[in-house]
């Protein structure tokens, strides 16, 4: 008998549909996987065998062919495994589940006694089966939470494959969806805060103005100076993520398998902080069947590169593109992968490999040794960066000042405010922060007088910066005026806009 069951495979950010088809007909007793398939897909079959013959259901003695379709495309992992059994179980004509077959997706890991293991990518994978116009999932218990947060579809949670009866019965009931009651609880509580650092105003002030026009910042400075606690504060004074982006976020994390059963839904900003070893496709994704990277699963959040020198350079290049496009695109044989890497780049480092120039009561390095130092940040890199800053080293006044500083909410509201601002002006188009404007956006926005014009003039020319560097301090600029709710940008917001580019001046003269 000829039978079928529906389930997804992912490609990149996306679920395909697979169909799993299944004939159990007379001749010689022997079961065959077709279609493209993969090692963990192949070993499949002996799970599910296994998982079958522990819940109680035996499998006639004949020939057992199980086709996964399309056959071009390659399956990967195992997600497959409760389709399978599904189709082979109607085959075999042991389960009855002729009314749901239709209109029911099936995802799910067997284990060799038949309980279903949780898998990642669900959240992607439901969301794929609504659109395609399925109206029930059917998940192992432990992604159930997860997958019912996709609206306009059933979910029901299997803990085991003995309650498949169950499901043909309508014994078992949907997850209840909680999308709403996770968006109205708090998100985390913050374990750091703007609070407990003292002194570093410069570094204070460039990290409010980045956060409120989502711009690429640079600290350098000498070792001890602040720049990470101020680094790993940011978060804490970006405004907290719509819906939308809530569960575009959860969704990468959902398919690199980083997401709870008791918290599947992402609240707060991510905040990522690879290691300077980390890979290029570690970084920015890759792989033989392309993943995720860093810059992806830092979406909508903060990308922070501590020790920024130290990092491989091809690691750091491969940042470039990404940075200008907010996405990655990765080309395969079988097709092209795109993730999303909507990301404020943040990144801190020494000016010399001691850490201390240029002190040179404290800095022994050549001026060889720390021009090579600093050319492992290329040109077209530092461009990206929109401010950068230099954190002077603290004295010890400022470090046992009991002063009361500015809190992480009272920042925030100020960059909430602000990005309203920007919400209204972009109002109607893909464009939601100043940090996001390209050349047409710029030159409509960022208008200035005649003096303005003549001081930018002066400073293209003297410090002979690119047009993608005029570009940011003109971004910089207008954010500097929404902070202070100003309609037009004025000669002190250009200014300190343009002061931002003095450390690179400086450092990289």
């Amino acid at each position: 008998m000829y039978s079928e069951a529906i389930c997804m495979a992912l490609f990149g950010m996306e679920g395909i549909l697979i169909r799993v088809e299944c004939d159990c007909s007379n001749g010689l007793p022997e079961m065959s996987m077709v279609g493209y398939l993969g090692a963990a897909v192949k070993e499949a079959r002996d799970r599910v065998r296994t998982a079958m013959k522990n819940t109680g259901f035996q499998l006639p003695p004949r020939r057992i062919t199980v086709n996964l379709s399309p056959a071009d495309l390659r399956k990967e992992g195992t997600s497959f495994d409760l389709a399978i059994a599904v189709a082979m179980l109607s085959s075999a004509e042991l389960v009855n589940l002729k009314d749901f077959l239709p209109r029911t997706v099936f995802l799910g890991e067997l284990g060799l006694d038949g309980r279903l293991v949780p898998i990642s990518g669900i959240l992607t994978m439901v969301g794929a089966a609504r659109e395609a116009g399925y109206e029930l999932c059917v998940v192992p218990k432990a992604n159930a939470a997860e997958g019912a947060l996709v609206e306009g579809i059933r979910v029901i949670g299997l803990e085991s494959l003995e309650q498949l009866p169950l499901l043909a019965q309508g014994a078992l009931h949907p997850e209840p969806c909680r999308l709403q009651e996770l968006m109205g609880e708090e998100a985390r509580q913050e374990t750091v805060d703007f609070a407990e650092i003292n002194g570093q105003g410069a570094m204070r002030r460039a990290a409010e103005i980045a956060a409120a026009g989502r711009h690429n910042l640079l600290f350098i400075g000498a070792p001890g100076s602040g720049k990470t606690m101020v680094a790993r504060r940011i978060p804490t004074i970006l405004p907290r993520l719509g819906l939308e982006e809530a569960l575009e976020v959860s969704r990468i994390y959902s398919i690199c398998g980083l997401l709870s059963p008791e918290k599947p839904l992402i609240l707060s900003r991510p905040f990522r902080s690879p290691h300077h070893t980390v890979s290029s496709f570690a970084l920015v994704g890759g792989g033989r069947m392309p993943r995720p990277g860093e810059i992806s699963l830092a979406n909508r959040g903060v990308l922070f590169l501590d020790e920024l020198p130290e990092f491989q350079k091809n690691a750091l290049e491969s940042l470039r593109q990404p940075l200008e496009d907010q996405a990655v695109s990765i080309a395969r044989v079988q097709g092209s992968y795109n993730f999303p890497a909507d990301v404020m780049l943040v990144a801190a480092m020494n000016p010399c490999r001691c850490g201390y120039y240029p002190d040179r009561n404290r800095c022994h390095c050549s001026e060889k040794e720390v021009g090579s130092y600093l050319k492992r940040i290329s040109r077209p890199l530092l461009d990206r960066m929109d401010l950068c800053v230099e954190a002077p080293p603290l004295g010890y006044g400022e470090l046992a000042g009991r002063a009361r500083n500015e809190s992480s909410e009272d920042i925030r509201r100020r960059v909430e405010a602000a990005g309203q601002r920007q919400a209204r002006r972009f109002e109607g188009s893909s464009i939601l922060f100043n940090g996001r404007m390209n050349g047409r956006e710029v030159k409509h926005y960022c208008r200035l007088d005649g003096e303005q014009e003549a001081f930018l003039k002066r400073v293209f020319e003297q410090k002979g910066l690119s047009a993608r560097a005029y570009h940011r301090i003109l971004k910089v600029a207008r954010t500097i005026a929404d902070l202070r709710d100003a309609p037009e940008i004025s000669m002190t917001d250009l200014a300190e806009a343009v002061g931002y580019r003095g450390p690179e001046e400086k450092f990289w003269r």
